[in-house]
């Protein structure tokens, strides 16, 4: 179990909305050691929100971590919001995050979507970030969502079957805007469904042993997550092809750890393969026995264990 890698549970130090542009307010919380090496913490999705759990990758007496709700998700208002939700826009608010910090430079760590965040903001801000650990790598490519829509029931096609058949046959044909057409209706007669079906379907594929929560998605949460990532995927993720790679030069003189599961559905490994080639001095360590969660044993541990030696090698 992760329970046995992770450090103990601890709360929030402290905790506060930042309001950025209108109408989104943000949540987010600071733990560990106020005097330890900045860290933000970006979470997934896009729309998942942070946890308690996310807090426990951290060592208390080194790190000062900053985790925080993206716009349209988890604690931050409004809910689901679209309106000005798109890359740029969560780049710029990691800036105000650092800003309101007082802080010079942070770890920036990420995983999945959280990933891709890490990257895009890194390449925006290099002088800002210290170095990346990052997880279950996403870039946005036409082929990465083709895969999320149509290849995951390669492998997990009961949960595929289930995912096309909410639709009418007639709409099958474009599962992507047939869902996005239903999430982003007013009426929680047709979005919340379609939220719980989009997200049972992603959490199906998510861990290479089954979770006992698949099926019993939180309406809420489901929400902001379906309703997000689609947002996302129809617009590519708000960025040009092939973007991150393209732009790899600007932060290839920092240190960087990828944790990648050999069997992760979700984000395949072919992709932390593609960016661990385009940036020769990061390290790429892929996990025999783990899917995409970052709560499988094998993906935390190599989490902490990449944190820390990010520490030794800062020198705190």
């Amino acid at each position: 179990m992760s329970d046995r890698v992770l450090f103990p549970r601890v709360d929030a130090r402290r905790s506060g909305y930042l309001t950025v542009d209108e109408p989104h307010r943000l949540y987010w919380e600071q733990v560990g050691n106020p005097d330890g090496i900045p860290v933000v913490f970006l979470h997934g999705g896009p729309g998942s929100g942070i946890s308690e759990a996310h807090r426990r990758f951290f060592d208390p007496e080194h790190f000062n971590v900053l985790l925080f709700d993206q716009r349209g998700t988890g604690k931050s208002t409004p809910l689901a919001e679209l309106t000005g939700n798109t890359t740029q826009d969560l780049v710029a608010d990691i800036e105000r995050f650092r800003e309101m910090l007082g802080v010079e430079r942070w770890i920036v760590f990420g995983g999945s979507w959280g990933s891709t965040l890490a990257l895009a903001y890194g390449q925006v801000h290099p002088e800002r970030c210290l170095g990346f650990i990052l997880r279950g790598i996403f870039l946005g490519s036409d082929a990465e969502l083709d895969w999320f829509m149509h290849g995951m029931g390669k492998f997990f096609p009961e949960a595929a079957r289930r995912f096309e058949q909410f639709l009418p046959e007639s709409e099958r044909g474009d599962l992507l805007h047939a869902y996005h057409r239903r999430l982003i209706d007013s009426d929680p007669a047709v979005h919340l469904p379609a939220a719980v079906a989009w997200a049972g379907y992603e959490g199906a594929c998510s861990t290479l042993l089954p979770l006992p929560a698949v099926g019993q998605e939180d309406p809420a949460r489901s929400l902001s997550l379906a309703r997000l990532e689609a947002h996302y995927f129809v617009n590519r993720v708000f960025l040009e092809p092939g973007e991150i790679i393209n732009r790899i030069d600007r932060i290839a003189h920092l240190p960087a750890t990828i944790i990648q599961g050999r069997y992760d559905v979700i984000c395949p490994v072919e992709t932390a393969v593609s960016l661990a080639s385009a940036w020769p001095g990061a390290i790429l360590e892929v996990v025999t026995d783990a899917g995409h969660s970052a709560m499988e044993p094998g993906i935390a541990k190599g989490l902490v264990a990449a944190l820390d030696r990010l520490r030794r090698f800062i020198g705190t």
